[in-house]
């Protein structure tokens, strides 16, 4: 049988979602904040499994119940990893933080990252997912200095931040029977003021041993379904919805793979001024 040579490669697919109509503020920290740092390193022949999880709600003035009060803010943070190496040779290796203080621009809340090689023996497999989401919302933020540290660019917001409901899912699965497989996750979304904007970061690659390809299949998507509005008139209080975006992206390759690779990364600001729904 002819071999199959399956190659996917994905450099800086970047999803920015910025402009006037955005609004994703991030949110500020608690008093008391917290960290969890874990390291993971494993050399085996035989079986290794890790499962991760995570869920981080975070909300202003408190978490309360929907429907969201005036000013109120609320994010849902989640991951997951579940990985079940199973009769082979495995080396498995993973740094992971959590911390929940606010955070400034190339720092991040929530960071993982591995390296997971594989040499399945006789009816060895390996199966490996992830998957992070992100969602926030917000009923809409009066005008506040607070909203930036510079004052200048807290004065062009003028009227305030409008609502907005956005979601951003990354993830990825792999199921082969011999790879090198690396992963990395981050995101941000607490911080003192709305400069360092909200960020999510996801990246894959997989590959086989020199000239052996790995074996198998992958996948890697990402989806976004971001919603914002726009503040009302002068006289208005109201608040319309202005913008919708869905976005939907997977990648697939299965058999013998040179190489599969996937960068994605979401980026989301209030950059203002904020125009109003009907400009006067």
């Amino acid at each position: 049988m002819k071999k199959l040579t399956i190659m996917v490669i994905a450099l800086a697919m970047l999803v920015a979602f910025t402009g006037m109509a955005m609004a994703d503020t991030g949110i500020n920290q608690v008093p008391e904040t917290q960290g969890i740092v874990t390291s993971t390193n494993i050399e085996a022949l035989g079986t290794v499994t890790e499962t991760d999880s995570i869920v981080w709600l975070l909300g202003y003035p408190d978490l309360g119940v929907p429907p969201l009060e005036d000013d109120g803010v609320y994010y849902v943070m989640s991951y997951t990893e579940g990985t079940i190496a199973d009769q082979g040779l495995v080396s498995y290796v993973k740094g992971q933080s959590l911390d929940t203080a606010n955070k400034v621009a190339g720092t991040f809340n929530f960071d993982t990252s591995k390296v997971v090689e594989f040499v399945g023996l006789d009816t060895g497999r390996m199966l490996s997912s992830e998957n992070m989401v992100l969602d926030g919302a917000s009923n809409g933020i009066e005008p506040s200095t607070t909203v930036f540290i510079c004052p200048f660019a807290a004065a062009a917001t003028g009227d305030g931040v409008p609502s907005f409901c956005n979601i951003i899912e990354v993830g990825s699965d792999v199921d082969v029977t011999l790879a090198s497989l690396t992963t990395a996750a981050d995101e941000r979304h607490v911080m003192a003021s709305a400069d360092p904007a909200v960020a999510v970061d996801y990246s894959i690659k997989m590959t086989g041993f020199g000239d052996i390809p790995a074996m198998g299949s992958a996948d890697a998507y990402i989806n976004a379904h971001i919603q914002e509005a726009r503040v009302g008139t002068d006289d208005e209080d109201d608040v319309t919805k202005a913008e919708d975006v869905a976005y939907s992206e997977m990648s697939t390759a299965a058999g013998d793979i040179t190489l599969f690779q996937k960068v994605m990364g979401y980026d989301s600001k209030i950059t203002g001024p904020l125009p109003r729904l009907n400009p006067t």
